[in-house]
């Protein structure tokens, strides 16, 4: 089902190396690869002379060191997190220490919705739940530094926090984990939602900035018309859960060995999860039956 999304894998940028991706923007990749991370956490320098970072990286003392010798020489003066990933949050105590900078985000780390009985967040240990930001954001936001200005959108989904950034009159947008190039977008429950994730992606898509910089990964160049076929992709894959319990009842394990062909062994839980979040969906909107909230072990049979 990927397939139907043409994605861009194609990323040799080096790690600790500084190097501009669009006009007053460079990249610093964090030396963190990983299944969901891809060849790293990209962190972004905004701006000349006074500065702005969004998205700090992962807590390794080696991309902190890359960071603050890529502005060697300039004023940190704003720190921005589009969410609260700890390979997106983790540098940031060691970055406030040497640079004295505020910190920008939409708010501190929670679930999209509360626990069930007995429910436990199989993603807790990623959450930053000790960040609490310096400014919170509202959607619409607009922050000015020297020579740029960033405002916020709202982008909840991926995280309940989750939030992109506009940088004013260069048609790019900093998009977090909400768009990749190179993969689709993990919306685990209660971290995030599925319903949530789909009227962010339509809000982004309906606006002209093409040219969008990932949390991992290179560039989405055309931003509206891939957002376009992610949004399609989701529905696609609803559509294949639907085929799937049209065979009878089945469990979440069950669904996933269905749907979701080669699957590397290694993201089996998140596509576990990731169907949880159609699901919860699914379940709200009346398509879908289970005995009581949406669960990982329950059972799901068409309406």
């Amino acid at each position: 089902m990927a397939d139907d999304i043409p994605f861009d894998r194609r990323f040799d940028a080096v790690p600790g190396v500084a190097e501009t991706v669009a006009p007053g923007v460079r990249r610093v990749l964090a030396p963190n690869p990983g299944p969901f991370t891809f060849t790293g956490t990209c962190s972004y320098i905004v701006g000349e002379g006074e500065v702005a970072i969004v998205d700090p990286g992962p807590d390794e003392p080696a991309h902190v060191a890359a960071l603050l010798e890529a502005v060697r020489g300039e004023r940190v003066t704003h720190i921005f997190l589009t969410h609260t990933h700890r390979d997106h949050s983790g540098a940031l105590d060691a970055l406030r220490q040497a640079t004295g900078a505020p910190t920008y985000a939409e708010g501190p780390h929670r679930p999209a919705r509360a626990l069930h009985g007995g429910e436990t967040n199989a993603l807790d240990a990623a959450g930053d739940r000790h960040f609490f930001p310096d400014v919170a954001l509202a959607d619409g936001a607009r922050i000015e530094g020297a020579g740029w200005a960033l405002a916020a959108l709202a982008t909840p989904g991926h995280t309940a926090n989750h939030m992109a950034f506009v940088l004013e009159g260069e048609d790019v947008i900093f998009v977090g984990d909400h768009v990749m190039a190179w993969s689709t977008s993990i919306v685990a429950p209660p971290d995030g939602s599925m319903s949530d994730y789909m009227d962010s992606l339509r809000r982004l898509g309906e606006r002209p900035e093409r040219f969008y910089l990932p949390g991992h990964g290179g560039p989405v160049r055309e931003g509206p018309a891939f957002v376009a076929r992610y949004l399609r992709h989701r529905v696609a894959r609803e559509q294949a859960i639907m085929r799937a319990l049209a065979r009878g009842p089945m469990a979440i394990p069950e669904i996933v060995r269905a749907i979701y062909i080669g699957l590397d062994p290694r993201l089996v839980g998140a596509a576990g999860l990731s169907t949880l979040a159609h699901l919860e969906d699914l379940v709200g909107r009346g398509e879908v039956l289970t005995e009581g909230p949406a669960a990982l072990e329950g059972t799901y049979s068409l309406a």
